[in-house]
């Protein structure tokens, strides 16, 4: 079995602003030089997402406000340091597990991987992929 692992930095501006990721996954996967497999990419931040979707900016308009009215900045938390930003996080889920075949990452045609930012601040951030199969 082959395993590759790779990591990606990035800077964020906004809150619930989308980074895409497609392109440096289906790069990573093709450098690993695994044909059938699963490539899983994952964050160690907790306010902050990896989504499987398409990248409409629509549709990136309407998570921040579905998200928005789900975790209001002023509701009362216990966790108030910054709960809306945690809640988002853990309601998307920290990372996405992609089939490998023929050495390509399986994304539908409108498919993409990005992160969500849920800081409200600028953040920097690094997610990680691994890649293993035959």
């Amino acid at each position: 079995m082959k395993v590759h692992t790779a990591s990606h930095n990035f800077e964020t501006k906004n809150q619930y602003e989308a980074y895409d990721l497609t392109d440096w996954i289906r790069e990573e996967v093709k450098r690993s030089g695994v044909g059938n497999g699963i490539a899983v990419v994952s964050t160690g931040h907790t306010s902050g997402a990896l989504v499987m979707n398409e990248l409409d900016q629509g549709l990136k308009r309407d998570l921040g406000e579905l998200l928005k009215s789900l975790f209001p900045p002023e509701g009362d938390y216990g966790h108030q340091a910054n709960a809306p930003s945690h809640l988002a996080a853990m309601l998307l889920g920290g990372s996405q597990t992609i089939p490998v075949r023929d050495g390509e990452a399986q994304l539908g045609t409108w498919q993409s991987v990005y992160w969500v930012e849920a800081e409200r601040r600028p953040r920097s951030r690094k997610v990680g992929l691994t890649v293993m199969g035959l």
